[in-house]
């Protein structure tokens, strides 16, 4: 880890993100170590959450820790009072920060102004728990993830760009269908361009998914409309319209392949109605599996 905070997959060396994955797995066979007794972790929420709260809770508390629980309207982070001054004070009152937000900079400022480790929970621009947690479910479905053909479907958004720079990692292949102006941003492309370079792996962007998904050994998609972007939501549906991942579409990839979805699912949007359920589908174990990879962080920087 690059720091005390673990606001992207960045954060992490190549090699590390296939390490981080290995003890997730490890952490859940054997347990956690009890490194929060004692501790208080600060959960900051400007955005609801059913997953990412209930694993962080159960983790801190697996580790021993008591969850404080914040939500924009407890603390108004940068409008009742500066993200600034939310980060002098907790600095003084807790142990660690889980922070979901709608700016990623909350989170650099948050991780500028304490002492203490800032764990990205969600930003606008990132969502690397998730990513790693998605890697731990491709590596249990398939036995390994070097070489794995992994099939996006849908926006650029915040978890394509975790999943291409994890998945450029770890030598997996990552191929995102997305319409042209909801392409991953470049800042985060680039740096998973590099990524797949130094692993050997494919890194593309096509239009077509069917292009995307044939042969693919993991079909992976996410809503077409992320918290914060409701007012574009007649518009979105028109653009995406075409990359909703159905059977017929997941009948494209390979035999055993796998379909992956972050959750909360829309369906009848993204998704076909029975995808959630369909034999392919490892959706349940993928959440499940936060929890593990975010245990995994929260012991990596608080034993560092």
């Amino acid at each position: 880890m690059k720091g005390k905070d673990f606001l992207s997959i960045t954060d992490l060396e190549p090699d590390e993100v296939s390490q981080m994955v290995r003890k997730a797995s490890e952490m859940k066979i054997d347990g956690v170590p009890r490194l929060l007794e004692g501790k208080s972790v600060a959960l900051i929420f400007e955005k609801p959450s059913l997953r990412t709260r209930v694993s962080f809770e159960v983790g801190v508390q697996q580790m021993g820790g008591n969850c404080i629980y914040l939500s924009q309207a407890d603390i108004g982070l940068g409008v009742r009072e500066p993200v600034v001054d939310v980060a002098r004070v907790l600095d003084r009152l807790v142990d660690v920060i889980v922070a979901r937000v709608f700016s990623h900079e909350s989170l650099e400022t948050l991780a500028e102004e304490t002492t203490i480790p800032v764990i990205n929970a969600l930003s606008d621009l990132a969502h690397p728990c998730q990513a790693l947690g998605d890697l731990l479910t491709m590596s249990e479905a398939k036995g390994h993830l070097e070489g794995l053909r992994v099939a996006y479907v849908g926006d650029g958004n915040n978890i394509a760009s975790s999943l291409a720079l994890s998945c450029a990692s770890v030598g997996t292949d990552f191929v995102i269908a997305a319409p042209g102006n909801y392409h991953v941003p470049s800042v985060a492309w680039e740096e998973a361009r590099r990524r797949a370079f130094e692993k050997e792996s494919l890194l593309e962007w096509v239009e077509d998914p069917k292009r995307a998904v044939d042969g693919a050994d993991v079909v992976y998609t996410d809503v077409w409309i992320s918290m914060g972007d409701e007012r574009e939501a007649d518009e979105r549906r028109k653009v995406f319209s075409k990359f909703q991942v159905t059977e017929d579409l997941m009948g494209l990839a390979d035999d055993q392949a796998v379909f992956m979805h972050d959750m909360p699912a829309h369906r009848g949007e993204e998704v076909s109605e029975n995808m959630l359920d369909h034999h392919s589908s490892v959706v349940f174990a993928q959440a499940e599996n936060r929890l593990h990879a975010q245990n995994a962080i929260m012991t990596e920087l608080l034993s560092g």
